[in-house]
């Protein structure tokens, strides 16, 4: 993967990242000098110029994919979406093997949009109807809005945060006998049940949906400077499709402690790191770092 004999001029007559339907320009044209050297420690970090970077996501929609474009114009950068992993439904058939059924519980715990579709497609399939007194409790207003699609809404039977399940502490102590069933994928959800079993309260957790490796064989013959993961699941799909990576003078990016255990656990040294107070998001890590990298682009362009 991201061939390290293959110069970015090269690569633009090279096969372009399949997995990402919506990515649609040409790989970046910017030269770049090769490397061999083994991946440099973060206290020894050199700012080496970024010309290229990857994202192991899909394109987002228009509104959160704006911080990238700014980096794009500000930095002279290039920046790919690709996504390393994809959803996958449970199929109704395989969905019945668990004998769990959604109407049987009173409250409803959605951590995602990707929840919400899969738990109303499989309701569907399973001819369920929800009650019109079930309650929802969404980890954001993002979600409760996004469930409008789904029920009819009232106030007083939709609750969510503002970023995380975390600040419903007290909707769900108030609501606590209520049935609780959180949908989630074949990973689980440690966090939303490390906070129920701190409440002392019961809820029933059903796979619905379960995540699978993307098809990557598009990246083989490119590289990029900087790779920026999510999740340890993105670093595994990697790994499981190119078992022969080396960082080399790739810099790695990643969100939260997860994705950085499993990228120092693969051998590959961590360069930047997002999910801070000081860097909150992939972005904002990617400019603090490009900030010093690439400060002569960004000084021209003021």
């Amino acid at each position: 993967m991201f061939n390290p004999k293959l110069s970015a001029k090269e690569k633009t007559t090279s096969s372009q990242p399949t997995a990402n339907p919506n990515t649609t320009e040409p790989a970046s044209k910017h030269d770049n000098t090769q490397m061999s050297a083994p991946a440099i420690p973060a206290l020894e970090e050199t700012y080496k110029r970024v010309h290229n970077i990857l994202i192991s996501q899909a394109t987002p929609p228009p509104t959160q994919r704006q911080p990238y474009e700014e980096l794009e114009k500000r930095y002279g950068v290039r920046i790919d979406f690709v996504p390393f992993v994809q959803i996958e439904g449970l199929t109704e058939k395989e969905y019945r093997k668990n004998r769990i059924y959604p109407n049987q519980y009173t409250a409803i715990v959605f951590t995602s949009r990707t929840a919400v579709d899969h738990f109303f497609r499989l309701c569907n399939e399973l001819r369920i109807k929800m009650s019109d007194e079930t309650r929802y409790f969404c980890a954001s207003e993002a979600i409760a809005n996004y469930l409008q699609k789904f029920i009819n809404f009232r106030k007083r039977r939709v609750f969510n945060g503002e970023r995380s399940i975390m600040e419903l502490r007290s909707y769900l102590l108030r609501h606590k006998n209520e049935r609780f069933f959180l949908p989630c994928s074949d990973q689980g959800n440690p966090e939303v049940m490390q906070l129920f079993a701190e409440l002392k309260i019961p809820i029933q957790e059903a796979v619905m949906y379960r995540t699978v490796n993307a098809d990557l064989s598009g990246l083989k013959d490119i590289k990029y400077d900087i790779i920026a993961f999510f999740s340890a699941l993105e670093i595994k799909s990697m790994f499981d499709q190119f078992p022969d990576f080396k960082q080399e003078d790739r810099r790695i990016c990643v969100f939260g402690k997860a994705a950085q255990k499993a990228v120092e656990e693969s051998g590959l040294t961590v360069n930047i790191l997002a999910g801070t107070p000081e860097a909150p998001s992939i972005a904002v890590a990617l400019e603090s770092y490009l900030k010093i990298s690439n400060k002569d682009t960004a000084n021209g362009l003021r």
